[in-house]
């Protein structure tokens, strides 16, 4: 499997899927036209669209890329579907359904918070997280609650530690500014900052990074590390649970 990552919007990515026989999934095509232009540029037949929740910076593109292409595939999540907050949905999943693609399996997990029908998709050791989880930072908790985002947060932290993050957007230097601000004394967090720093010189993304990098760097992802309570501490945080250490954080980071 081929994971081609396809800059949309500001800072969007969307991403093409590509298999051996050349037919790929195209996941959160948030614009039409970029997307067709590396489905022709690869040579790629577009089978299905996968979304991971219903905001237009990801869903954008649906409508055009299913006008002259029948009856495509449009996957989100069953909340998404029954609400019907997705352009052209023909299928809603939830958490353990499990899809076959290019002979992988592709696990789905529920992950609210940002939105209550957040969804991603697990497939060949990549996460398509959408906007829960960026790589070293996590996303804005919209529809959910603090305690849920953090929830989720933790069932993603669970996965192998080898699985390649491809978030929404390209909010990486951003977002590890923040993680020194509540870790100054990181090495790890410095190094990837220059890491990050020296990808976007380059025009290159940052996503594809796998989860223990995150696990080392993400404040979102490490609530139970003591530099991080004591942060969250000092940031307003009266008690020490995951839940409270990580509210306190993303209210920070509204604010940073």
């Amino acid at each position: 499997m081929r994971v081609i990552p396809i800059p949309c919007l500001k800072d969007n990515y969307a991403y093409l899927l590509v298999d051996a026989a050349g037919t790929g999934v195209i996941v959160d095509p948030s614009e039409t036209a970029p997307v067709e232009a590396v489905l022709r540029a690869e040579g790629v037949e577009l089978t299905a669209i996968w979304l991971t929740h219903h905001h237009h910076d990801h869903v954008g593109g649906v409508e055009g890329l299913c006008a002259d292409r029948g009856a495509l595939p449009v996957l989100g999540s069953r909340y998404d579907l029954e609400h019907g907050r997705i352009p052209r949905q023909t299928r809603g999943l939830s958490e353990g359904d499990v899809l076959r693609w290019d002979e992988h399996d592709v696990r789905v997990y529920e992950i609210p918070g940002h939105t209550l029908g957040a969804i991603a998709y697990d497939v060949a050791g990549c996460l398509f997280s959408g906007d829960t989880l960026f790589v070293a930072g996590c996303g804005r908790v919209f529809e959910g609650t603090m305690p849920m985002m953090q929830r989720s947060l933790q069932k993603l932290r669970g996965l192998e530690p080898d699985t390649r993050i491809y978030c929404g957007h390209e909010y990486t230097l951003s977002n590890l500014r923040f993680a020194q601000a509540v870790e100054p004394e990181s090495t790890a967090i410095a190094q990837r900052a220059a890491w990050a720093a020296h990808l976007r010189d380059r025009g290159e993304p940052t996503t594809g990074a796998p989860l223990r990098d995150d696990l080392a760097t993400n404040p979102f992802l490490r609530w139970d590390a003591p530099a991080v309570i004591a942060r969250a501490r000092e940031w307003g945080s009266e008690k020490s649970d995951a839940a409270s250490v990580f509210a306190a954080l993303r209210a920070a980071k509204d604010k940073f």
